[in-house]
């Protein structure tokens, strides 16, 4: 959620949304959305660094970084797609991508 730099005020680390919410309850859904979007952003950036890490180890030909790389990124994609992040289906082509992309180096 971006929201103009005159419309906002960091307070202990928390975004205080000023003249957009004015009830209570409005205030705390901004809070929580903008808590949940970070999360979010954490857990896809860590997918991601995961997925390249496979991806480079494939192009080296290195058939043993690439299968220990799959191994951790494969329970990575796997924890962000219990958490909500993914769907079961773009989880399940991820993995098979990547699967796919290590077997194929002989």
């Amino acid at each position: 959620m971006s929201v103009p730099a005159a419309k906002r005020k960091m307070v202990f680390g928390i975004q205080e949304v000023y003249s957009l919410a004015n009830i209570k309850s409005a205030k705390k859904r901004i809070l929580v959305t903008q808590a949940k979007t970070d999360r979010n952003k954490a857990v896809r950036s860590a997918v991601k660094t995961s997925i390249k890490k496979v991806e480079t180890a494939v192009e080296a030909k290195d058939k043993t970084a690439a299968q220990s790389a799959l191994t951790s990124a494969i329970s990575t994609i796997e924890k962000a797609g219990s958490k909500g992040v993914y769907h079961k289906n773009n989880v399940s082509r991820k993995v098979a991508r990547l699967s796919r992309a290590v077997n194929s180096i002989a």
